[in-house]
Parts: C-alpha cells; structure tokens; sequence
C-alpha cells in the first residue's frame, strides 16, 4: 500500500502527465499540418536535436549544482556509439509517424521483446528462458494483429496506399532493432563502469547533439526548420513543449528505477502504453477495427501476465530463504 502511494503521489507519478503532452506534440508536430497552407513539418532529425541539447544542458546543470564530477566515465567512443544508436532510434519513431497512426506505432513498442534478447545474447551473452520466448512470440503475434488490420478509416494525411504502410513498418522495425541496441549497450556500460546516471545521460546526449547538428548541416535541414519554426509559431511551441517533456522524462525514468526497480516500471511503462493508445483515439479520432482490439488484448494480457508472474516467483524466492527476510522491504520501499 505505502509502495502504490508513493507511485501516486511522489513526482515521478507526473510521468504519466508528462508522456501525455508529450504524445500529444508528436503526434500533432508530425501528422497535423500547421497554417493556411496546411504545411506539414518533415524535419525529424530536427527534433531529436532540440530534445538532446535541451536534456544535455539539464543534466549539466545537474552535475554542476550537486557538485559531481563531470569528468567522462567511459571511452568517449563509447558515448558515440550510443548516442548514433540513439539518434537512429529516435528518428526512426517520429519518421514512422509519418505513414502510421500513433496507436499502432505505441503498441508495435511493445515487440521490443525479441529485438532485447537477440541483442541480449550477442552484446550481454545471455540466456533466455522458454517462458521467455513464448511471452515474446505472443506478443510479437498481437502486435501483427494490431498493424496488419487496421480500421479503414485510420490512414496517413501524408501518405496513403500500401507502399507508404510498408514503409512505416519497414521504419518500425528500425525502430526496434535500434532502440534494442541501445538498452542493451548502455547496459553494458553502466555494468563495465561505475558511472552517475547523470554524467552518462550528459555525455551521451552531448555526443546526439553533435551528430544530429551535422546530420541536418550535410542535409541542408537546419535553416529550413527554423525557418518553419519562425513561419509558424505555434509549431515553435510544440517543439518547446516535447524536447521540454522528453527532458523530464528521462529523469523520472531513471528516478523512478532507482526508487521502485525495473519491475515496476515495467508495469507502469505497460500501462502508459495502453494509456497513450487510449488518449490518441480520443485526441486524434483514431478508429480501431475489433482485430485491432483483439491484438492489444493479446499484448498487454501477455505483459501483464509476464510482470505478474515473474514477481510471484520473485517473491516465492525471497520467502523461502530466511536470510533475505529484508529485501521486500528495500525493493518496495
């Protein structure tokens, strides 16, 4: 009870606040057309610059204010290749928006599964269990059900027809494969070295800055975007707004890891998603055919049974050796 009151009322329950306005942005930045004109903002890569030199000069004046040190930890190369992973990862999502509904691109997150545990047992050299495997399949299969079916009415206003879907599966599924790369690498370099949350986050996003900054130079973006920026305030607005929440959620991610374990958050991060799904048919008038239904019933059925389940042993485990009598205690305090 006390662990559900902190989750409610301490701030990282604001990540919900935040992942909503935050949905709303992207969305609205890359699928809504802005002025008379009805122009629409193609500049991807622009965004992810704008939310990591925002994230990087928090995380700096972090640092700078706890007075901690802000020496690099790892390899600089290290950082990089993170960062570049990142940048990828991050563009892949908000081009994708471009060719497929919010809903869909939402809910295909949550077959990230099997793109961790191949990465997993190449980078980490894990072993995953069958139950492993089959909760990731299932998913994998609601997931399909969600993109192969949906409602007839719920196309792109960029981009219609087959091509285009196959396209913002194709960007999907980069998506993943990326984003899959990332948890796991930076894995690897918290576990390789004892480095502050914060002073990775800086170096990592400094480096993004860097590399998203001449992506848009050598692609002769930067100017023009600005230049939509300055043609449309209120287009300068939501690009404040979502580098702003991006920002902030970061921070409660890690905040709330830390303070309550990846198993909650892996529980919470499952009920944002189907919050967000919720939130976009409403905001956006997204339909959803009963397939689609049926789809996400599968994934966040199969999710939830997978944290559920995996506590209830966590917790058979701990109650069958006396010597760790505390550790529920420290893990839902």
């Amino acid at each position: 009870m006390y662990l559900w009151f902190r989750l409610l009322f301490r701030p990282d329950a604001a990540y919900e606040q935040f992942s909503a306005a935050k949905l709303d942005s992207v969305e609205k930045l890359m699928r809504v057309p802005y002025g008379a004109e009805k122009e629409f903002f193609r500049y991807s890569l622009f965004l992810v610059f704008c939310n990591r030199i925002t994230t990087s000069m928090v995380s700096a004046l972090v640092l700078l204010s706890s007075k901690k040190s802000t020496d690099p930890v790892a390899p600089i190369q290290k950082y990089c290749v993170v960062s570049f992973s990142n940048i990828l990862t991050t563009t892949c999502q908000y081009e994708a928006l471009k060719y497929v509904s919010f809903p869909v691109q939402t809910l295909a997150k949550c077959a990230k599964m099997i793109p961790v545990m191949i990465w997993g047992t190449i980078i980490m050299k894990k072993k995953y269990g069958g139950k492993d495997y089959f909760f990731a399949v299932i998913v994998t299969m609601g997931c399909s059900l969600f993109i192969l079916y949906p409602a007839s009415m719920d196309v792109s206003p960029l981009n219609k027809g087959r091509e285009s879907t196959v396209w913002g599966v194709s960007l999907m599924l980069g998506y993943l494969g990326f984003d899959g790369f990332t948890s796991t690498f930076q894995d690897k370099l918290f576990k390789g070295y004892e480095m502050e949350i914060h002073n990775q986050i800086f170096y990592t996003t400094m480096c993004s800055c860097v590399i998203s900054l001449s992506g848009l130079i050598l692609q002769n973006h930067l100017l023009p975007a600005v230049d939509f920026m300055v043609r449309h305030p209120d287009c300068f607005y939501d690009v404040l707004i979502l580098s702003t929440v991006a920002t902030a959620s970061q921070f409660f991610i890690s905040y709330t890891i830390r303070t309550f374990g990846a198993l909650t958050f892996a529980t919470i991060m499952t009920t944002r998603q189907l919050v967000s799904i919720l939130l976009s048919c409403v905001w956006f008038v997204h339909p959803l055919s009963w397939m689609q239904w049926v789809g996400a019933a599968i994934v966040f059925g199969a999710l939830y049974a997978k944290t559920f389940s995996r506590n209830k042993l966590q917790k058979a485990a701990v109650v069958s050796s006396p010597s760790q009598g505390s550790v529920p205690n420290a893990a839902n305090s």
